[in-house]
Order: structure tokens, then C-alpha cells, then sequence
């Protein structure tokens, strides 16, 4: 039975929690948990009382500067990061030095030197960090990468991939923390950070120069200014109207539990005016990468689109594959203003576009070929279950290659790294220039 401390206590902490409080119970204990902000600490603690059984005082809390007394006091053998974006570094390398491993969600970290940091730490002290990629796991993910690696389509030369995320997920990383650069290196690390290591995992190759290009083109103040919106409300949550882009916590229990009854604890706005002063993340993304085994990359971001999903298409010598997924076919909104989510609520809304997923394959001179998709259940369609078993039993044999480390967390952010140094230069940016060893 490992002992396990949890460092960050917000949104993204219920997987593991939840995963550690019931389908790994017998390998899994949560011992302890630290964040700067107690009353968030102690909704995960009574969550793990109330939902699975755990004595009041079986969890010990702790702040953010207490991380290795609390290592020590609990005798942790891991400790699981899901604190913001710009803290990873500090908490991975004070972990490890500490004397446990960490499994740390994605990104890794937001730049070159924190990233330099923890590839010292981990040689410095021999424990492992493990970087949970999900995606990997999907079914349809999978699948391609069985086709690649089959060689059906020879060897890639190239690859197109475009992502959309919805006026829900989308906008939702301009309420929050995200929507300052500084504290995730932007989408191209904190959301791309997934995306690129699904392309170098797929194309079994390492990122070699990026260039890239984007901006804050449509949330922000100065873009509501320029389009003539009206005034709003600081924040969604308020007595009122409502407009599609705002977020009332009071709408979502957990969102409400976990934000708006802490906020005295630190301030933290949780649902912030997509269209307010501040935003510096860009909203609009195109980046160029050339890999070292000589496939080029040619990816896209957009966070406003109408629907969610992705499209896909690696070019080989013998043909080509295409992936086509959506995730959410349309953005719904009720007779309050409110977005509507829940794709079984719009299932007579669809229209044109289907929610679904395809993958096809065609050879050069051959009619194109569906392939059929395992069909996978859960969160990140179906990888989240399969990833969580190997983070805790252990990675067994994979000919699929899907349980990642440090160092492939370190080639996922690397391309995010370049593209943002190449963003703020107008030039080519390669790893090597910015003192980045993605070597194995």
C-alpha cells in the first residue's frame, strides 16, 4: 500500500482522489494534502470521508511551505502535483529532494529554466516523475497510433492537427487563472502541452525547430471594445441576466464549494469577464514544427469556436490516415442566458455536425477505409480510467509505448516553450537554442 500526498487542491485534484478513494484502494492511500488555500483542502478531505470512507483525521493538511515536513511526518512514498501551472517546478524538485517520486499533471512546467530545474533534480536524485498524458489512452487515439506504427501509410512526412475548444471549455480558460500568461505559459503550454505529445508520440520522433504565430484576437477588453460589446458584470456569478459567456458558480455545487465559499482564504476569482482587462493569453494559435527524423507539423488552436474536437491527418509515403473527432457538436443557451452543456440536453439541437468520432485510412490507389474504434468509456474518451492504472499498479508491457515520463513531459511543453519564445521574436526557435536537452 503506497502513501500518497496531494499537492493542490482544486478541479483537476478530483481524478485522483477519486481514483486513489475507490478503484485503487488497495494500492492507494491519500495520507495528506497541502494548498495554499485551507477551506479548498478541506472540501477534498470531507469528500474523501463523506464519498469513501475515510476516518475524519486519517488526511493531514498542510500549506504550500510545509511540503517537506509534510513528506517526512506522513512517510509519503509519491505525492500527486495538481497545483497551478507556473508552481510545478518548485513543488516537483522539492518533492524529489525531499525523497519521493511525483506524478505531476500536464504540463510539466511553463518554461526553459524551471524546466531545466526538474531534469537536474531528477538526476541529482534518481527518482522518477511521471507526467499524466490521458490522451494516449483514448481509444481513437490508440487506434492511429497502431496505423502509424503498422507502417499502413509508410513512413509520415507530414501532419496537419486542429483543435477547437468551445465557447464553454474554450472561454473557460479566460475566467480563471489561465487567462495570464505568466502563470501557464499560455494554451500552447498548458492545453498543447496534451496535443504535442500525442503528435511526437504518434510520430515517434522529437521536435527539432518550431515557428509560430497568434495572438489575443477575441477575448480580452480591447477585442470587446473593438466589436462594440456592451458593458458587463465583473464576474458571471450575480443576480440578473446572464450573457453566454459568463459562468455563475452558484449554477454548479462543486464549482460553488470549492471557489466561491473559499474565496475569503486568498481572493481567487474563479469566474471571471472573459471580455475584462488582463488577458494575455492568446486565444488564436498556428505553429510550424520540423521534427528530427524529418516529418513536418503543421497545428492549430482556436478557443472560440462553435463546436469541440479535433482533425487529424498524417501523410506518408504509402498514403494517408485522417482522424476526425468532435466531442461537442454545438454550444446551447436556455431561456436564462445560461450555456447548455450536456450534450443528451441538445441531442435534438445537432443538426448538420454529429457528436462522434472517424478514423480512415487510404492507400495510394485505393478506396479510403474506416477503421473501426474500440469504444471507450469515461473522461478523455475512455483514457482517464486506463491511465489512472497505470499510474497506480505499475505501467505493464504496451506495445503502444502510452505510459510517458519526465522526459516526455519535456518534449511535450518544449514545442510551447519555442512557440512562445518564437511568438515574442517572429523567428524559428529550436529547443537546443533555448538550453533544452530533449535527449534520452
Amino acid at each position: 500500500m503506497q502513501r500518497y500526498g496531494l499537492i493542490g487542491s482544486g478541479h483537476r485534484a478530483q481524478m485522483y482522489t477519486d481514483a486513489i478513494g475507490g478503484a485503487h484502494s488497495d494500492v492507494a492511500t491519500l495520507v495528506a494534502i497541502a494548498d495554499s488555500n485551507p477551506g479548498r483542502a478541506e472540501y477534498h478531505r470531507d469528500r474523501m470521508v463523506a464519498e469513501y470512507g475515510y476516518a475524519p483525521d486519517a488526511l493531514t493538511l498542510y500549506g504550500p511551505d510545509d511540503v517537506e515536513r509534510m513528506i517526512t511526518e506522513q512517510q509519503l512514498d509519491r505525492v500527486i502535483v495538481t497545483s497551478p501551472d507556473f508552481t510545478h517546478a518548485e513543488m516537483i524538485t522539492r518533492c524529489l529532494r525531499a525523497g519521493v517520486d511525483v506524478v505531476v499533471e500536464k504540463p510539466l512546467t511553463i518554461d526553459a529554466d524551471s524546466a531545466n530545474a526538474i531534469v537536474d533534480a531528477v538526476k541529482e536524485t534518481g527518482h522518477q516523475v511521471v507526467v499524466t498524458f490521458n490522451y494516449r489512452y483514448s481509444p481513437r487515439n490508440s487506434a492511429l497510433k497502431e496505423i502509424i506504427q503498422s507502417g499502413q501509410i509508410g513512413t509520415p512526412l507530414s501532419m496537419t492537427f486542429e483543435w477547437v475548444l468551445d465557447t464553454a471549455h474554450g472561454a473557460d480558460y479566460f475566467r480563471r487563472w489561465h487567462r495570464e500568461k505568466a502563470n501557464s505559459g499560455g494554451l500552447l503550454i498548458h492545453k498543447s502541452s496534451h496535443h504535442f505529445d500525442l503528435i511526437n508520440w504518434w510520430l515517434a520522433d522529437v521536435p527539432k525547430r518550431v515557428y509560430a504565430s497568434g495572438g489575443v484576437k477575441f477575448y480580452g477588453a480591447e477585442n470587446a471594445d473593438a466589436r462594440g460589446l456592451a458593458p458587463r458584470p465583473e464576474r458571471g456569478t450575480h443576480d440578473g441576466e446572464h450573457g453566454p459567456f459568463e459562468l455563475d458558480l452558484r449554477d454548479d455545487p462543486r464549482l460553488k464549494a470549492l471557489y466561491l465559499d473559499n474565496e475569503q482564504y486568498d481572493g481567487y476569482i474563479r469566474d471571471q469577464d472573459v471580455f475584462g482587462p488582463g488577458v494575455t493569453t492568446e486565444d488564436n494559435l498556428a505553429v510550424i514544427v520540423d521534427y528530427e527524423g524529418g516529418p513536418t507539423l503543421s497545428y492549430a488552436l482556436n478557443a472560440h469556436s462553435p463546436w469541440e474536437g479535433y482533425r487529424v491527418a498524417v501523410n506518408g509515403t504509402l498514403g494517408r490516415a485522417e482522424l476526425e473527432v468532435i466531442e461537442r457538436a454545438r454550444i446551447s443557451v436556455d431561456a436564462d442566458g445560461k450555456v447548455v452543456v450536456d450534450p443528451s440536453a441538445m441531442a435534438d439541437q445537432v443538426g448538420a455536425r454529429d457528436k462522434g468520432e472517424r478514423l480512415t485510412v487510404q492507400k495510394h490507389f485505393e478506396a479510403a477505409q474506416e477503421v473501426e474504434i474500440p469504444e471507450g468509456t469515461g473522461g478523455h474518451g475512455g483514457g482517464d480510467a486506463l491511465l489512472l492504472s497505470d499510474v497506480f499498479n505499475g505501467p505493464g508491457e504496451d506495445p503502444l509505448g502510452r505510459p510517458s515520463d519526465y522526459i516526455d513531459g519535456l518534449r511535450a511543453i518544449s514545442v510551447g516553450i519555442c512557440g512562445n519564445a518564437s511568438l515574442a521574436s517572429g523567428a524559428a526557435v529550436s529547443p537546443a537554442d533555448l538550453g533544452l536537452d530533449l535527449s534520452r
